[in-house]
């Protein structure tokens, strides 16, 4: 493809994006489905477009509005252009090259637009008089939240999180351990470092296309960001447990807990998607995943919560959030979510987190997780539901990262909170809950529930 095309096909997927049609990994995996001929250069190409428009647009659109007064609107076609020049560093005359009209490539510039081009060539995408927001490239609203979870540490976090995020793999134990894989992917001309947190993760020293390599197809690794890793090892779901993944969506978590378990013992993974946990099932079987019972939820209430009540080792609870920790992923996220998003994901984590807490046996635990670095989604959540549940003990994070990974947390004492800036993952928050024994009657009776249900 020219690059005048590749620009024409990031227009058109960051108009899909804005048209709130589909997120920007969708719209773009889409796109590409549509387009099999579009090789794989020219795909990572275009999605560094849309990225570069996509994490800067509050910083694009300031400058818009500053040079062209109104005579050029943001659209998906300005700020593309835009962030050519702004943050990719294209001369205008390459721009105006590629934009040639061609049956391929994006209609010649008009008059406003070449003068926007030639005002924004030289420019940086930061400004001394843009606001706060927008030199971080974030929404107002969203500002104060950001600014009581980072404080002075703001600008390093969100830069972090507007930069692009690396490619984690998670090396599949049931298969392989680290250097196994590490080695297969090298024999198909793959490099990768060990991740420098979790002890299974390994990362890519540059971005390639994953799913044509043996070592894919053959279930040895799994694409997982590194927190992600270390959420699902702190769980310490272990060989013979019962298990349950709440929130299981499309099953990454539940193929780490799945590794960790050895494929012995019950896991089973929930969600109130069907769709997800069909997705979720490819990915089981091709990672030999065996233990896994897949269940549809008609929401966090379900009765089969009821039946299955303290009858669980482990309850792990990835909750929906408004996924602040994943921006360097999804950084059109941001730009969609509104504050009654924020203010009603809050109370139904408080409603998904107290109903999971029904399925834990007496010294079993809770594992609250969200991909957020918000004090609502995380900490205050955490607070609440001790206040509301006196039969939850904290259990430090700091003990099951010595218990599991082994060493000191570098990421929190009582909570885990891991950053882009700090620790090089996405944004991971969790917390450990461990129900307190019961007397001893109690726990004959559950432990016999229990061995009544692993016998079935």
């Amino acid at each position: 493809m020219t690059p005048g095309a590749q620009v024409a096909a990031a227009i058109e997927i960051l108009a899909q994006i804005e048209n709130g049609a589909r997120p920007a990994d969708d719209a773009a995996a889409g796109y590409f489905r549509r387009r099999r001929y579009i090789g794989a250069k020219d795909r990572t190409q275009i999605a560094d477009h849309v990225y570069a428009a996509l994490r800067h647009r509050a910083a694009i659109d300031w400058w818009i509005a500053r040079l062209a007064k109104g005579d050029v609107a943001p659209t998906a076609r300005s700020r593309a252009l835009a962030a050519l020049v702004l943050v990719e560093g294209w001369r205008p005359e390459a721009v105006g090259a590629a934009c040639d009209g061609d049956r391929f490539r994006p209609a010649r510039l008009g008059t406003a637009e070449t003068q926007l081009i030639r005002g924004l060539a030289g420019r940086t995408v930061r400004h001394p008089d843009m606001p706060r927001a927008v030199a971080n490239d974030v929404p107002d609203w969203l500002l104060p939240d950001l600014e009581r979870a980072f404080g002075k540490g703001l600008e390093r976090e969100i830069a972090a999180l507007n930069a692009p995020a690396a490619i984690d793999l998670r090396a599949n134990t049931l298969k392989a351990d680290r250097d196994a894989v590490r080695r297969a992917l090298l024999a198909e001309g793959v490099a990768a470092e060990p991740t420098p947190l979790s002890p299974i993760g390994l990362r890519l020293v540059k971005r390639v296309p994953l799913s044509g390599l043996a070592a894919f197809k053959n279930g040895l690794f799994d694409v997982q960001d590194e927190g992600s890793q270390i959420a699902a090892l702190l769980a310490d779901a272990r060989p013979g447990m019962r298990v349950v993944d709440f929130c299981a969506g499309a099953g990454g978590k539940t193929l780490a807990l799945a590794a960790g378990m050895a494929n012995r013992g019950k896991l089973v993974a929930c969600d109130v998607s069907a769709y997800r946990l069909e997705r979720a099932a490819r990915r089981l079987r091709r990672a030999g995943v065996g233990n896994v019972e897949r269940r549809v939820l008609a929401s966090e209430h379900d009765k089969w919560i009821k039946r299955h009540a303290k009858s669980f080792d482990r309850v792990f609870v990835d909750a929906p959030c408004l996924g602040t920790g994943t921006w360097r992923r999804n950084p059109d996220a941001k730009w969609r979510a509104r504050p009654r998003d924020l203010a009603e994901l809050v109370e139904r984590q408080q409603q998904i987190l107290r109903s999971a807490a029904r399925l834990v046996h007496p010294n079993g635990r809770l594992i609250y997780v969200t991909c957020s670095l918000l004090r609502e989604e995380d900490e205050m959540q955490a607070e609440a539901f001790l206040a509301a549940e006196p039969d939850f003990a904290l259990f430090p994070a700091s003990r099951a990262w010595a218990e599991t990974i082994g060493g000191a947390s570098p990421a929190g004492r009582d909570y885990l909170l891991l950053t882009p800036a700090r620790h090089g993952t996405d944004g991971f928050f969790m917390a450990v809950f461990e129900r307190r024994a019961a007397d001893k009657a109690t726990v004959s009776q559950c432990s016999a529930e229990i061995a009544s249900l692993r016998s079935q």
